[in-house]
């Protein structure tokens, strides 16, 4: 049980904190008004238009699906600039299973 004073000490906390969260709403309610104001004012006074975007190109009118960098003999393309790196490299390739 609660004595008198331990009550109105209680009840004079929550009118105090109640009233703290009432003037912190009244604030941020004065404060949202105020940027609603300037955004207003911003957007009607200022209206710039952006500028407008190149349509995208369709890539698949401009290429028949060969991509022309696409170096297609691969085999071919490590001989020629790759030379005998490449063939030590693979010359046990072909021996792979057969033990």
């Amino acid at each position: 049980m609660l004595t008198e004073t331990q009550m109105a000490e209680r009840l004079a906390t929550i009118k105090a904190v109640a009233e703290k969260q009432n003037a912190q709403k009244v604030r941020i309610a004065a404060i949202k008004a105020k940027s609603n104001r300037v955004v207003s004012w911003v957007n009607t006074v200022d209206e710039v238009e952006k500028p407008k975007r190149k349509p995208t190109q369709n890539l698949t009118e401009k290429y028949d699906g060969e991509n022309i960098l696409h170096y297609t003999d691969a085999s071919k393309y490590a001989n020629t600039f790759y030379g005998e790196r490449y063939q030590q490299t693979t010359r046990w390739d072909n021996d792979w299973g057969d033990y």
